[in-house]
């Protein structure tokens, strides 16, 4: 008898219907250290990943993220930075739309526990800095442990405050650090940072940036010699930061990062920051690539980050916050943990059908001789292609070739299924957003988009709908130069 899941009410009869239910985002690949699986990695440390949505591209198929906003105090100033600015709609590092005490932060995490059972993580990101605002961020994780002790935690930091706290991080199990570090340069620094507060003094210009880049180098060498696996987020700013990102990578690798995370500056205007206000532009999607490539050799990269708000709920690439106000928890919660423990029972053995899938699939595509190619796909999570085109708010990019499949990126769009028909100016956004992709895998797809989308040389394919990923494109792959075109 199939094993019987229950997902807030609903009843899953088998695990194909179980993927079928997830909502989320996704992709896979080797360049963010977590193709590999526990047969590649050392145990400890695949135990620390395999459910971890940010720290493995596998993992975050699967599994949802939870920030909570209660460390609102901040000891830097960024150019790129403006936390007064708040839209619910909104995905951007430091924006949040209700602060939190510790008590209410617990609060909420058990209901989102209690109703999500994807989730794996808790982690505190500001809208401050979670290790300068130490006290409400240990009040916060001491309470959240006591009644989830099979939630991960997770805290990130721009490292100026990180090595007073370094110590009872780790007796607090607290396996995962993000450090920010934009730069290697003080100089260039100075153009990043206005200002520091340490020790009770603030600091500008370059000193500040040296002071800052000393503690941050500290923070990295003191948390891996702990064990502590760190990510290293770096915000790429266009004219400013980008020639010196190649040497940061190979630093942050050889002090054992166990990523590095490069992720293009947000520079709108209406966000009010100084960087937006003044004309900084952001990094083109061909600029950032050419980065994240050109450091293909040094520390492992994260290319599936999605710059979440401080309160982000839910798997990478969507945001259920709002669904989980304040105003909307109930006062007790109950949660005994078993819909999260049978959701990851069901995870481990959906990750060994989709291995073992993709190892027969890439042995068909071994001996093709064919450039790589690159495949938009719609997805809403578990590893499959489970989403319909019309509904897809960003398409995940995987390149192929005989070799096998890498992630390469996500692309923004809004749907552009409106009232069941496709929206024609979000159509031609896509179209936009999709240059240089010649073919969407998705599980359904109208008439009339196909059409316009083939018109523009898109092929939109939904005859692979609920296979898995890393299958349906090498499939594709190996169909197309054996066979001549797949069609839909």
């Amino acid at each position: 008898m199939a094993d019987i899941i229950s997902l807030g009410g609903l009843q899953i009869a088998s695990r194909d219907e179980l993927g079928k239910a997830m909502e989320g985002g996704g992709c896979a690949a080797s360049s963010c250290g977590s193709k590999a699986g526990p047969a590649d990695m050392d145990p400890a440390v695949w135990a620390k990943v395999k459910d971890h949505p940010c720290y493995s591209e596998e993992a975050h198929h699967y599994f949802a993220r939870m920030h909570v906003a209660v460390a609102p105090a901040c000891n830097i100033q960024c150019n790129y930075c403006n936390r007064k600015y708040d839209c619910a709609n909104e995905s951007r590092p430091g924006v949040v739309s209700e602060r939190l005490t510790p008590e209410q932060a617990a609060r909420k995490v058990l209901a989102v526990a209690a109703e999500v059972p994807q989730l794996s993580v808790l982690g505190i990101a500001g809208p401050g800095d979670a290790a300068y605002d130490w006290r409400k961020t240990k009040a916060t994780f001491d309470l959240v442990q006591k009644q989830l002790p099979d939630i991960k935690l997770c805290l990130s930091s721009n490292g100026l405050a990180m090595p007073d706290h370094v110590d009872e991080i780790v007796a607090m199990n607290i396996d995962h650090v993000t450090l920010t570090i934009n730069t290697l340069d003080p100089e260039v620094g100075a153009k990043i940072y206005p200002w520091i507060f340490f020790r009770g003094k603030r600091h500008e210009g370059v000193e500040a940036a040296t002071i800052l880049l000393q503690r941050q180098m500290e923070s990295l060498d003191m948390l891996v010699a702990r064990g502590v696996l760190v990510k290293v987020n770096s915000v790429l700013i266009p004219g400013i930061n980008d020639e010196g990102m190649l040497e940061l990578n190979k630093v942050v690798k050889a002090k054992g990062a166990f990523l590095h995370n490069i992720m293009p500056l947000i520079s709108d205007p209406a966000h009010g920051t100084h960087f937006g206000l003044t004309g900084q532009r952001g990094p083109s999607a061909a600029e950032l690539k050419a980065v994240q490539d050109a450091c293909g050799d040094g520390a492992n990269l994260m290319r599936h980050c999605r710059q979440c708000r401080a309160d982000a709920v839910g798997m990478l690439g969507e945001d259920r916050g709002q669904e989980f106000t304040l105003d909307k928890l109930p006062e007790v919660v109950g949660d005994d943990g078993g819909k999260r423990a049978a959701y990851r029972d069901w995870v481990t053995r959906e990750r060994e059908d989709r291995r073992a899938a993709a190892d027969a699939a890439q042995a068909e595509a071994a001996d093709v001789a064919a450039p790589p190619m690159l495949v938009a796909v719609c997805t809403k999570g578990g590893g499959r292609i489970n989403q319909h085109f019309g509904h897809a708010t960003e398409f995940q990019i995987y390149e192929v070739d005989a070799s096998g499949v890498r992630f390469v990126t996500h692309r923004r769009a809004d749907n552009c299924c409106v009232g069941g028909h496709g929206d024609g100016e979000t159509l031609s956004e896509i179209i936009c957003t999709l240059e240089g992709v010649p073919v969407v895998l998705c599980a359904r797809v109208g008439e009339s988009p196909r059409a316009k989308m083939a018109a523009a040389g898109i092929e939109v394919i939904d005859a692979c709908a609920q296979d898995y990923i890393e299958t349906a494109i090498l499939d594709l792959y190996a169909a197309r130069h054996r066979k001549g075109a797949l069609t839909a």
